[in-house]
């Protein structure tokens, strides 16, 4: 079992960047598929990035590509989502999700995770 703590969110100015952090406390993160997701009020939850147990492999949204970035610090039990560019649009509730299982485009679903932390808010004023 992990849980998962985000942190780093907040209120911004287009433009701007922001880093936020996902820690797990638990057992064997290495083991974990980790994704980070968004949901803006009124609309569902969106997948925005994957990464593989050891980091070689990552998946984006396409409507993100370029300005996010997915990483993880296994040593310090962290990942990682690195916003640059922010838009108003990216305004969400950002979240970390965990899964003990093999990296593939099924990592991109929300029904794939089992764990997940509280979110963080991050705000985009234009």
């Amino acid at each position: 079992q992990v849980q998962l703590v985000e942190s780093g969110g907040g209120l911004v100015q287009a433009g701007d960047s922001l880093r936020l952090s996902c820690a797990a406390s638990g057992r064997a993160f290495s083991t974990y598929v980790m994704g980070w997701f968004r949901q803006a009020p009124g609309k569902e939850r969106e997948f925005v990035a994957a990464i593989s147990w050891n980091g070689s492999s990552t998946y984006c949204a396409e409507s993100v590509k370029g300005r996010f970035t997915i990483s993880r610090d296994n040593a310090k039990n962290t990942v990682y989502l690195q916003i640059n560019s922010l838009k108003p649009e990216d305004t969400a509730v950002y979240y970390c999700a965990a899964v003990k299982g093999l990296f593939a485009t099924s990592s991109r679903s929300p029904d794939e995770y089992n764990y997940w932390g509280q979110g963080t808010q991050v705000t985009v004023s234009s």
